[in-house]
């Protein structure tokens, strides 16, 4: 039996279903993809107007309010010195092509809302923000504060996060509303690597090369110029008329062979669930080069396997798993190819080690290659029998009766960022994979997560007053 508290919360959201449905379209509809900088606005106008969408609907349902200079904001109710907090995200990833419905359309087919951002993160934390209004309705002194905190730079950078840890309060205990059920415990490290090395002269000229998105989207479109010099031009067109991938396309400009590569997004912490468009590409070029260019093209082909097997850097621990990398960005820049590799390395290991491994193998490999570090996120871990992972996971098994144990994962959420907190589930089979194409949410699971959410919340109260 569920406390009376939650059971009459979960009732309010039952009643409130529709509101929830509405508001969360709402924040859909917003494209915040992060721009260029204005007042009051670090990340750019639409990231803006989804956190003024946020805080006006706060404040239209009796919430104390903050905005942290457009990087974050916060919805407050409840008193003491105790705090709960949930922080999720308003700002989401480019959308790429293929999408069935408009990206931004938030349109309803089949049960499922279809958006980017509907399960990573808009969904969950919509969801979220009622579970706590749901509180504050049912039980608005609980002897604790909740907090509902809203991000603005969570897929590029959480320079949101770290402005709010610098200037604002820390929870006591609290979740970041963006992994799966019923939550997890460990956190990969992340950090990336830049590669960079001349471009091919010889028979074969690589002139020009360019793809990706972002670090942790996996490459779902990449072009390139390659110049064929007459010694080289017979061998290359018979090769290229016999290529079989026919998710490739090749053509004759004179000398100049334009080739255009096509793969599938994913998110970056798990590329293997992508087919990498990069892959694809330095495969072809490796089969169709000269004998004398083909070790050039295999080592760039070699840097894209997921394994960091490429990178010198592959490894695991029996906590988190695999190290896994994904080319997020390959681009030309003053004469040289520039890779983008987003690294998940086990917790127990550190960026800096990453870093020192690379290094090494790129420096006895060949000194033409260089390879620099940018930035580096610590891993996260709780152990299973910690307070904060025992009572969420109680509260959940409570509310499904799954008894599906805490995971470790490569993605890296809000949780590792602030003290006291893990993140918990957004989404069932059937909603769309974060950062793919047709994202979406079954618009029952958003009610459901809410539900849970509200216990969860209700769960850690108690126990920071214990």
């Amino acid at each position: 039996m569920s406390h009376p508290v939650v059971e009459k919360a979960q009732a309010w959201l039952r009643e409130h279903e529709t509101e929830l449905l509405a508001d969360y379209q709402a924040m859909l509809r917003i494209p915040s993809l992060e721009s260029e900088p204005l007042p009051n606005a670090p990340f750019g106008k639409a990231n803006r107007e989804a956190l003024d969408l946020a805080l006006s609907l706060s404040v239209k349902y009796g919430f104390a309010t903050k905005d942290i200079e457009g990087y974050c904001g916060y919805a407050e109710f409840g008193s003491g010195k105790k705090m709960i907090m949930s922080l999720g995200h308003l700002d989401v990833v480019p959308t790429g092509p293929g999408w069935k419905y408009p990206e931004f359309g938030a349109e309803i087919h089949d049960g499922y809302v279809y958006a980017r951002g509907a399960t990573d993160d808009k969904g969950p934390t919509m969801a979220s923000f009622y579970a706590m209004r749901a509180l504050m309705a049912v039980a608005p002194e609980l002897g604790v504060r909740f907090r509902q905190v809203f991000g603005c730079n969570e897929e590029s950078g959480f320079k949101c996060v770290h402005r709010y840890v610098e200037t604002e309060e820390l929870p006591t205990w609290g979740i970041a509303p963006d992994s799966g059920w019923p939550l997890c415990h460990a956190e990969k490290g992340i950090t990336s690597l830049v590669v960079t090395v001349p471009l091919y002269k010889g028979d074969v000229e690589l002139l020009d090369i360019g793809g990706g998105q972002r670090p942790n989207i996996v490459i779902d479109k990449v072009a390139a110029k390659l110049k064929v010099n007459p010694p080289a031009m017979a061998l290359v067109k018979e090769k290229v008329a016999g290529y079989w991938d026919a998710n490739l396309t090749a053509k004759w400009d004179g000398d100049i062979l334009n080739i255009e590569a096509r793969g599938k997004a994913a998110h970056g912490s798990t590329p293997f669930m992508g087919d990498s468009a990069a892959t694809r590409m330095f495969r072809f070029l490796f089969s169709i080069a000269p004998i004398e260019a083909e070790e050039y093209f295999e080592r760039l082909l070699m840097v894209t396997h997921p394994s960091g097997v490429g990178l010198g850097i592959h490894g695991r621990d029996d906590d988190t798993g695999d190290l896994t990398s994904n080319v997020g960005i390959v681009s030309t820049e003053g004469g040289t190819v520039r890779i983008l590799a987003n690294i998940r390395y086990p917790a127990t290991w550190k960026g800096s080690h990453v870093a020192a491994l690379a290094e090494g193998f790129f420096e006895r490999l060949d000194k033409s290659w260089d390879v620099t570090q940018l930035g580096d996120s610590a891993s996260l871990y709780f152990p299973l029998d910690s307070p904060l992972v025992k009572t969420l996971v109680s509260a959940y098994r409570e509310e499904t009766g799954d008894q599906t144990e805490p995971f470790t994962m490569g993605g890296g959420t809000y949780a590792r960022a602030v003290p006291n907190m893990v993140s918990v589930g957004t989404c069932w089979p059937g909603d769309g994979r974060a950062h793919e194409t047709d994202e979406r949410l079954k618009v029952d699971h958003l009610y459901k997560a809410s539900r849970i959410y509200a216990n969860m919340l209700f769960r850690l109260a108690e126990l920071a007053l214990s």
